[in-house]
């Protein structure tokens, strides 16, 4: 399980930072955190906070311990306020790790970004840091619970910066632009097929 780990001095040591990364697994948002010399703040669906009984306690115990914070998917409104968690974590000067494509990918392809990293991006005035992960999948593919060896790469890409090329846009163009700039970034570090299309969650997951 020790993963091989690519460009991790661009991640800067201190500062707001949204770290951008491709999703195969479940174990992604450990897998980065476990790297990142640094806290990274992940947001997680809220069932894993409000189980009852020994497991509960220990899955709330587990995706706290791990900086993790929860949010409703299903809840349109809860969603979208999750935006304004992500700033209060970049106006901490901390960093924050988002997927852009939304959801896993069942079928290893990079889906289209969604521009809630492109929004917190503009807003916050922080950089991104791409990020592409190989080999996840093969650790808990969709549909397990016990983890299995497996080889895994974890490499980080050059930050980018939103600069004045988006000030003059209006602001869905500038988010789109540098959302797919993003996800760019990231299919070349993961080595990924564009897929060029949403990734929609599967109802009930």
């Amino acid at each position: 399980w020790r993963p091989e780990v690519v460009g991790l001095h661009h991640v800067p040591a201190t500062g707001p930072v949204i770290l951008a990364s491709n999703h195969l697994s479940f174990i992604d948002s450990v897998v980065i955190p476990v790297v990142v010399p640094r806290k990274v703040v992940f947001l997680a669906k809220s069932d894993y906070f409000t189980g009852s009984g020994l497991s509960g306690s220990l899955s709330r115990a587990w995706f706290t311990g791990l900086g993790m914070l929860p949010v409703d998917r299903d809840d349109t409104r809860a969603a979208m306020a999750s935006l304004d968690t992500a700033l209060q974590v970049l106006e901490r000067g901390e960093a924050f790790g988002i997927y852009p494509e939304g959801t896993r990918s069942r079928d290893g392809r990079l889906y289209r970004g969604r521009t809630g990293v492109a929004h917190l991006a503009l807003t916050a005035g922080c950089p991104i840091v791409p990020v592409g992960l190989r080999g996840t999948e093969e650790i808990q593919p969709v549909g397990t619970r016990v983890p299995r060896l497996a080889r895994v790469r974890v490499a980080f890409g050059a930050p980018i910066v939103p600069g004045e090329e988006y000030a003059s846009l209006a602001a869905g163009k500038a988010r789109r632009l540098l959302t797919d700039r993003v996800v760019d970034a990231i299919g070349d570090l993961s080595g990924q097929a564009h897929a060029g299309v949403y990734n929609e969650r599967p109802t009930g997951t």
